[in-house]
């Protein structure tokens, strides 16, 4: 079952969007037509030390394609507004810029594309966004319990060399 919250918070995220394709962005050229405001794979985020809960997924809109961090519960912190800050998502770390807009409050963005005219279709771009969560949330490799589990590292100035410690 979905959180009710969750649910509430994406479907502000999307109505946003679409009232923003609708107007401030309608007839601009950076737009593409084919495409239409779209949420695709969003779930919650594990939790990190000193963040919010928040839920990740990437939003499509006929302008752009974002990694997008939303809390779950409103912000409105305004100093965030244009600062980078490096979070998780998924295996990897991205640099998010925060953003603001009055209907849903703060939020975080990476941008994947931008324009968007290399994409023929919505379900192009839904496909896109789709292989970019699968790759980044794929599980992590599991760690040897034992040291002597673990292959040999090359001494640094072998591995910068490209030669091993074993002839």
């Amino acid at each position: 079952m979905t959180d009710p919250m969750l649910a509430y918070r994406l479907s502000a995220l999307e109505a946003l969007f679409r009232q923003i394709a609708d107007t401030r962005m309608a007839g601009l050229p950076i737009m593409n037509e084919a495409l239409h405001v779209e949420l695709v794979g969003f779930e919650p985020c594990p939790s990190e030390p000193e963040l919010p809960a928040a839920a990740s997924g990437v939003l499509v809109t006929p302008w752009f394609m974002n990694l997008v961090r939303l809390p779950l519960a409103r912000e409105d912190e305004l100093g965030r507004v244009g600062v980078t800050r490096r979070l998780a998502l998924g295996r990897e770390r991205f640099d998010f810029i925060g953003a603001h807009e009055a209907a849903i409050g703060t939020f975080d963005a990476c941008s994947l594309f931008s324009p968007m005219f290399d994409f023929a279709s919505q379900d192009t771009a839904v496909a896109t966004a789709l292989a970019v969560l699968a790759r980044l949330r794929e599980p992590l490799p599991e760690v040897a319990k034992d040291a002597a589990e673990q292959p040999e590292r090359p001494a640094r100035r072998g591995f910068l060399f490209g030669r091993s410690r074993t002839p």
